[in-house]
């Protein structure tokens, strides 16, 4: 068989074993999204709130996250950031929250919060859709 027809038993061929394939590249990606769950969100900062609150004005031992999205670090004058923060002339969108959160000390090495990261893309997508709520 040569010519056309064994172009096309060929080409099919290629085709199903694409086919079969995207359900495991499905599977692989990471969970990040555009658009996180705020409501699920809400429930992860359950373990934020501890160090960092989300009223205007209240700090913990971190800094209040209120209005977080859209603010430079180091903008609120009555906390003290680490000189490390300050240096690091981040704002604060959703992509560079995301960085942070998920591995603090290599996204800003020597910053003082003693937090080892949230690795879960999804996870991440969705406390940064809850800091957005809040931060209106």
């Amino acid at each position: 068989m040569t010519g056309p027809s064994m172009l096309a038993m060929v080409t099919r061929a290629l085709a199903m074993r694409a086919m079969m394939l995207i359900p495991a590249i499905v599977l692989i990606a990471p969970v990040a999204r555009a658009d996180g769950d705020a409501a699920r969100g809400e429930k992860l900062y359950d373990d934020c709130v501890a160090c960092h609150p989300v009223e205007a004005g209240v700090h913990g031992i971190g800094p209040t996250l209120h209005g977080i999205v859209g603010r430079k670090v180091g903008d609120i004058a009555d906390y003290r950031y680490s000189a490390a923060l300050r240096r690091s002339g981040i704002t604060w969108t959703a992509e560079a929250l995301d960085t942070f959160i998920g591995d603090p000390q290599a996204s800003v090495p020597a910053n003082r919060m003693p937090y080892a990261g949230m690795t879960n893309a999804g996870d991440r997508a969705d406390l940064i859709a809850y800091l957005q709520k809040v931060s209106r």
